[in-house]
């Protein structure tokens, strides 16, 4: 039978059940790495969910993400390593260690001093010693535009940056010079490079910029898209397939889908 409210210690109970004997054979035969990506994809949807301004399906996916924390501590705590109180009592001590400036005697008087407050704990916690160390703790699992802006934020705190949005995007354009010099020589391994380098410099443009190369891709994919079904339909009322017509037939649908809103 529902109850009307649940607790973190309801979900605890139905995790140890569902994973005991008589529950689920499912649940019982996970371990942290069958289910490490599960954490990623329902942390991704949640976003979703709050892009499209939609409370309950927020709530509904913040519980997904909560999910995954349970379900590892249980798995954590059946083989004797930590459990969800652990995982509470760590998260609330990094919390008050690294907000001096609430639980201590720093001082931070808007959000950006707030943030250097943050980032002095972090780097004593961790034993972080060099900006190298910092760049090299921004976790590899990013999604690389993230982790590219992140590193390059590390450089900037130091003063190694671009005086001015100018020297990004020149620099931008020396990058598209030594990919074209890569594909006219037909050197494979160079052109993974330097696509690398385009792209990490217009990662730093962005930055100039004040916009997530992250997000803006994102929505550039998704403008993409709604362009492409814009011309496919448009292909479709003339009983046409795209597979059976010409570049220039293409790109003719391609602009005009440029032209219509969808």
């Amino acid at each position: 039978m529902q109850k009307k409210k649940y607790t973190v210690d309801d979900l605890m109970d139905i995790l140890a059940k569902l994973r005991g004997e008589g529950g689920c054979p499912w649940d019982k035969v996970q371990t942290h790495d069958s289910i490490k990506n599960n954490m990623i994809e329902e942390a991704y949807e949640a976003v979703d969910a709050l892009e499209k301004g939609d409370d309950a399906m927020f709530a509904n996916e913040l519980g997904d993400v909560l999910l995954q924390v349970a379900f590892h501590a249980q798995i954590a705590r059946e083989r004797g390593a930590f459990d969800f109180g652990d995982v509470v009592g760590e998260i609330c001590r990094k919390m008050i260690d690294r907000h001096t400036h609430v639980f201590g005697s720093d001082k931070a008087d808007d959000d950006t001093q707030a943030l250097d407050t943050w980032e002095k704990n972090k780097k004593k916690e961790k034993g972080l010693y060099t900006q190298t160390e910092l760049m090299r703790d921004v976790i590899p699992m990013l999604p690389s535009l993230i982790r590219a802006e992140k590193v390059q934020k590390k450089a900037a705190n130091v003063g190694f940056d671009w005086a001015e949005v100018g020297g990004a995007v020149s620099k931008s354009y020396e990058e598209v010079g030594e990919l074209e010099q890569a594909i006219a020589n037909g050197d494979q391994a160079n052109m993974e490079e330097e696509i690398g380098d385009l792209l990490f410099s217009v990662v730093n443009v962005a930055r100039f910029c004040k916009v997530n190369a992250e997000e803006a891709l994102r929505h550039a994919t998704d403008k993409f898209i709604g362009r492409f079904e814009i011309l496919e339909k448009n292909a479709q009322q003339s009983e046409k397939k795209l597979s059976e017509m010409t570049l220039d037939e293409l790109e003719d649908l391609w602009q005009k889908a440029k032209l219509q809103k969808k």
